[in-house]
């Protein structure tokens, strides 16, 4: 089993940043494939950004390449997501997601669908 807590959401102008944090409990953390997903009202959940524990590797969704970066730090079990430059469609609720493994195909890292344990979701809101 794997609980997650996430926190640092909040609302930022344009060209803001924020960084959400997500702590994972239990003893399985470096086994873990951890990622941001986000939904927006009417929407369908997004991947953003995903990491595996196990080695650092990262994955990112095209739209938040060189503006999002996803880190961890192992002591804590946490995973941060660090948020520059964000715009209006930016906006949604985020949340954190894990799954055990890493060694999976590269698409799964992104894809809602192949995590099992979510957390609350805390929301980031980006005026113009």
């Amino acid at each position: 089993q794997v609980h997650l807590v996430s926190s640092g959401g909040g609302s930022v102008q344009t060209g803001g940043s924020l960084r959400l944090s997500c702590v994972a409990s239990g003893d399985t953390y470096g086994s873990l494939r951890m990622a941001w997903f986000r939904q927006a009202p009417g929407k369908e959940r997004e991947g953003v950004a995903a990491i595996y524990t196990g080695n650092g590797n990262t994955h990112y969704a095209e739209s938040v390449k060189g503006r999002f970066t996803i880190s961890q730090d192992n002591a804590k079990k946490t995973v941060y997501l660090q948020t520059n430059n964000l715009q209006p469609e930016d906006t949604a609720m985020y949340y954190c997601a894990a799954a055990f493994g890493g060694r999976v195909s590269s698409t799964w890292y992104l894809d809602p669908g192949r995590y099992g344990y979510w957390g609350q979701g805390t929301q980031v809101t980006v005026s113009s």
